[in-house]
Protein backbone atom coordinates (compact mmCIF):
# COMPACT_ATOMS: atom_id res chain seq x y z
CA UNK A 1 0.00 0.00 0.00
CA UNK A 2 3.04 2.26 0.70
CA UNK A 3 4.12 1.92 -2.69
CA UNK A 4 0.73 2.39 -4.46
CA UNK A 5 0.25 5.29 -2.48
CA UNK A 6 3.89 6.58 -3.26
CA UNK A 7 3.32 6.38 -6.47
CA UNK A 8 0.21 8.41 -6.62
CA UNK A 9 1.86 11.30 -4.10
CA UNK A 10 4.21 11.84 -6.56
CA UNK A 11 2.10 11.43 -9.74
CA UNK A 12 1.58 15.02 -10.24
CA UNK A 13 3.84 16.93 -7.42
CA UNK A 14 5.10 19.53 -8.80
CA UNK A 15 8.38 19.08 -6.33
CA UNK A 16 8.68 15.81 -7.10
CA UNK A 17 12.65 14.50 -8.44
CA UNK A 18 13.02 12.13 -10.87
CA UNK A 19 14.64 9.92 -8.43
CA UNK A 20 11.28 10.10 -6.47
CA UNK A 21 8.96 8.31 -9.11
CA UNK A 22 12.17 5.87 -9.76
CA UNK A 23 11.96 5.19 -6.00
CA UNK A 24 8.36 4.96 -5.95
CA UNK A 25 7.84 2.40 -8.89
CA UNK A 26 10.90 0.28 -7.23
CA UNK A 27 8.88 0.24 -4.13
CA UNK A 28 5.77 -0.83 -6.47
CA UNK A 29 8.00 -3.28 -8.76
CA UNK A 30 9.55 -5.25 -5.73
CA UNK A 31 5.81 -5.75 -3.71
CA UNK A 32 4.40 -7.43 -7.27
CA UNK A 33 7.54 -9.27 -7.17
CA UNK A 34 6.64 -10.14 -3.38
CA UNK A 35 3.43 -11.09 -3.90
CA UNK A 36 4.16 -13.40 -7.28
CA UNK A 37 7.22 -14.65 -7.31
CA UNK A 38 7.58 -15.94 -3.50
CA UNK A 39 4.55 -17.91 -3.99
CA UNK A 40 5.81 -19.37 -6.94
CA UNK A 41 9.24 -20.24 -6.42
CA UNK A 42 7.99 -21.67 -2.71
CA UNK A 43 5.42 -23.45 -4.50
CA UNK A 44 8.05 -24.74 -7.18
CA UNK A 45 10.58 -25.86 -4.57
CA UNK A 46 7.99 -27.45 -2.56
CA UNK A 47 6.53 -29.30 -5.55
CA UNK A 48 9.92 -30.77 -6.43
CA UNK A 49 10.56 -31.47 -2.73
CA UNK A 50 7.47 -33.60 -2.78
CA UNK A 51 7.97 -35.61 -5.61
CA UNK A 52 11.53 -36.20 -5.15
CA UNK A 53 10.52 -37.34 -1.15
CA UNK A 54 7.62 -39.31 -2.05
CA UNK A 55 10.02 -41.11 -4.64
CA UNK A 56 12.37 -41.58 -1.71
CA UNK A 57 9.64 -43.00 0.58
CA UNK A 58 7.90 -45.34 -2.17
CA UNK A 59 11.86 -46.82 -2.69
CA UNK A 60 12.69 -47.12 0.93
CA UNK A 61 9.70 -48.99 1.47
CA UNK A 62 10.30 -51.41 -1.46
CA UNK A 63 14.06 -51.88 -0.07
CA UNK A 64 13.83 -52.01 3.51
CA UNK A 65 11.89 -55.06 5.71
CA UNK A 66 10.55 -55.37 8.58
CA UNK A 67 12.07 -58.65 10.61
CA UNK A 68 11.82 -60.06 13.69
CA UNK A 69 14.98 -60.65 15.84
CA UNK A 70 15.63 -63.03 18.66
CA UNK A 71 17.62 -61.58 21.82
CA UNK A 72 21.04 -63.39 22.52
CA UNK A 73 22.28 -61.18 25.11
CA UNK A 74 22.50 -57.72 26.23
CA UNK A 75 24.80 -55.11 25.15
CA UNK A 76 26.97 -52.06 26.48
CA UNK A 77 25.15 -48.82 25.66
CA UNK A 78 26.55 -46.82 22.84
CA UNK A 79 26.86 -43.33 22.52
CA UNK A 80 27.16 -43.61 18.76
CA UNK A 81 23.91 -45.30 18.25
CA UNK A 82 20.94 -42.97 16.95
CA UNK A 83 18.02 -42.94 15.01
CA UNK A 84 16.72 -39.80 13.51
CA UNK A 85 13.28 -41.05 13.94
CA UNK A 86 12.99 -41.33 17.36
CA UNK A 87 11.20 -38.15 18.73
CA UNK A 88 12.58 -35.84 21.88
CA UNK A 89 12.00 -37.53 25.09
CA UNK A 90 10.94 -40.96 23.92
CA UNK A 91 11.91 -43.43 26.14
CA UNK A 92 16.08 -44.82 26.53
CA UNK A 93 17.16 -47.57 24.08
CA UNK A 94 18.94 -50.52 24.94
CA UNK A 95 21.28 -52.52 22.26
CA UNK A 96 21.59 -55.91 21.93
CA UNK A 97 23.12 -58.83 20.26
CA UNK A 98 20.27 -60.68 18.14
CA UNK A 99 19.83 -62.76 15.64
CA UNK A 100 17.12 -63.28 12.79
CA UNK A 101 16.31 -64.34 9.35
CA UNK A 102 16.93 -62.03 6.39
CA UNK A 103 13.85 -61.44 3.24
CA UNK A 104 16.52 -64.09 1.30
CA UNK A 105 16.34 -66.18 4.08
CA UNK A 106 20.28 -66.29 4.84
CA UNK A 107 20.46 -66.30 9.07
CA UNK A 108 22.17 -62.67 10.33
CA UNK A 109 23.06 -61.45 13.73
CA UNK A 110 24.54 -58.03 15.09
CA UNK A 111 23.78 -55.61 17.55
CA UNK A 112 20.54 -53.87 17.31
CA UNK A 113 19.01 -51.50 18.97
CA UNK A 114 15.86 -52.05 20.98
CA UNK A 115 13.30 -50.32 23.23
CA UNK A 116 12.72 -52.89 25.52
CA UNK A 117 13.00 -52.30 29.34
CA UNK A 118 15.04 -55.00 30.11
CA UNK A 119 15.72 -56.99 27.35
CA UNK A 120 17.25 -60.23 28.08
CA UNK A 121 17.54 -64.00 26.08
CA UNK A 122 15.11 -65.33 23.80
CA UNK A 123 13.01 -61.70 23.62
CA UNK A 124 11.74 -60.62 20.46
CA UNK A 125 12.43 -57.10 18.50
CA UNK A 126 11.31 -55.86 15.10
CA UNK A 127 14.44 -54.32 12.79
CA UNK A 128 14.64 -52.92 9.74
CA UNK A 129 16.70 -54.56 7.34
CA UNK A 130 17.79 -54.29 3.83
CA UNK A 131 17.21 -57.29 1.12
CA UNK A 132 20.28 -58.64 2.07
CA UNK A 133 19.43 -58.64 5.86
CA UNK A 134 21.65 -55.61 7.17
CA UNK A 135 20.23 -53.75 9.68
CA UNK A 136 18.86 -50.42 8.22
CA UNK A 137 17.65 -47.30 9.29
CA UNK A 138 13.15 -46.72 9.54
CA UNK A 139 12.23 -45.84 6.24
CA UNK A 140 10.77 -42.40 5.72
CA UNK A 141 6.73 -42.43 6.33
CA UNK A 142 5.06 -40.13 3.62
CA UNK A 143 3.74 -37.85 6.33
CA UNK A 144 7.17 -36.33 7.27
CA UNK A 145 8.30 -36.37 3.53
CA UNK A 146 5.28 -33.97 2.79
CA UNK A 147 6.24 -31.80 6.37
CA UNK A 148 9.55 -31.65 4.70
CA UNK A 149 8.48 -30.61 1.52
CA UNK A 150 6.50 -28.19 2.88
CA UNK A 151 9.11 -26.67 4.78
CA UNK A 152 11.22 -26.48 1.89
CA UNK A 153 8.45 -24.58 -0.04
CA UNK A 154 8.28 -22.13 2.74
CA UNK A 155 12.08 -21.71 2.64
CA UNK A 156 12.53 -21.08 -1.01
CA UNK A 157 9.55 -18.43 -0.74
CA UNK A 158 11.39 -16.43 2.03
CA UNK A 159 14.68 -16.54 0.55
CA UNK A 160 12.98 -15.57 -2.75
CA UNK A 161 11.38 -12.42 -1.11
CA UNK A 162 14.70 -11.62 0.55
CA UNK A 163 16.20 -11.42 -2.83
CA UNK A 164 14.02 -9.55 -3.89
CA UNK A 165 14.51 -6.94 -0.97
CA UNK A 166 17.93 -7.36 -1.05
CA UNK A 167 18.03 -5.83 -4.84
CA UNK A 168 15.52 -3.22 -4.15
CA UNK A 169 17.64 -2.10 -1.03
CA UNK A 170 20.90 -2.17 -3.41
CA UNK A 171 19.85 -0.05 -5.95
CA UNK A 172 18.19 2.42 -3.91
CA UNK A 173 21.46 2.71 -2.26
CA UNK A 174 23.03 3.26 -5.58
CA UNK A 175 20.66 5.69 -6.09
CA UNK A 176 20.73 7.42 -2.99
CA UNK A 177 24.62 8.24 -3.18
CA UNK A 178 24.14 9.32 -6.83
CA UNK A 179 21.48 12.31 -5.26
CA UNK A 180 24.16 12.73 -2.26
CA UNK A 181 26.76 12.89 -5.18
CA UNK A 182 24.52 15.70 -7.28
CA UNK A 183 24.16 17.80 -4.42
CA UNK A 184 27.68 17.94 -3.43
CA UNK A 185 28.63 18.98 -6.81
CA UNK A 186 25.70 21.48 -6.80
CA UNK A 187 26.83 23.13 -3.44
CA UNK A 188 30.43 22.95 -4.65
CA UNK A 189 29.26 24.67 -8.15
CA UNK A 190 27.50 27.50 -5.79
CA UNK A 191 30.88 28.08 -4.40
CA UNK A 192 30.95 30.21 -0.93
CA UNK A 193 28.57 33.29 -1.99
CA UNK A 194 25.54 30.69 -1.57
CA UNK A 195 22.88 32.27 -0.25
CA UNK A 196 24.20 36.13 -0.54
CA UNK A 197 21.65 38.57 -2.87
CA UNK A 198 25.22 40.92 -4.33
CA UNK A 199 27.76 38.49 -5.26
CA UNK A 200 30.91 39.61 -5.22
CA UNK A 201 29.71 42.69 -3.21
CA UNK A 202 31.28 44.70 -0.18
Amino acid sequence: MRAISGLWRWRHNPLRRGTDLAEAWLAFTTMLFLLVAAPVAGALAGGAAQDALQRSVRAQHQSRHLVTATVVRRLDASPLDSDPEITVGAEPRHRVLAHWTAPDGTRRSGPVPTHLGDPGPGDRVRIWTDGQGRTAARPLDAATATTHAVLAGIGAALVTAALVEGCRRLIVGSMVRRRYARWDWAWDNAGPDWGRTGTGSQ
